[in-house]
């Protein structure tokens, strides 16, 4: 099992590495091609995500993404540390405005689109979304 572990700066413009660093690892793992585009976009919406709810609670952590190729599985985490993960989890009745929970129901939506495997939790200290694809078998190069 091979991971990689990305962190940056709550910054918008970092998120366009993800993105890029996300596909690369997932092509190398063995994710079909024509789920890349899938990949992706389902990162940039999780990264968008965290870097947003750092930004409007003022969080100086960054950002985690862990990509990590496990047999028949590639999987990405991304971590936010911000304290209204919690709130704005599917299903609950967040305080926060209206326009940050419409914002963030949106990008969970497209996410939930995007990929099959995808699992949203959350606590105090912040909040992870697990996706995972399947990947093919890697022929050896020699």
């Amino acid at each position: 099992m091979a991971t990689v572990e990305l962190r940056f700066s709550a910054l918008p413009e970092h998120v366009r590495t993800a993105r890029l660093v996300a596909a690369a690892v997932a092509r190398r793992a063995g994710v079909d091609e024509a789920v890349l585009d899938e990949v992706r976009l389902a990162v940039g919406e999780a990264c968008t995500r965290a870097v947003g709810l750092h930004l409007s609670n003022g969080v100086e952590a960054p950002v985690r993404v862990i990509l990590t190729d496990e047999e028949k599985k590639f999987s990405i985490e991304v971590g936010d540390e911000s304290p209204t993960s919690a709130a704005l989890a599917p299903g609950s009745h967040p305080e926060a405005d209206d326009e940050a929970e419409g914002e963030d129901e949106m990008g969970l939506a497209v996410i939930s689109g995007l990929v099959d495997d995808v699992e949203v939790t959350t606590s105090e200290t912040g909040g992870v979304i697990r996706m995972s694809w399947p990947t093919s078998p890697q022929p050896l190069v020699s």
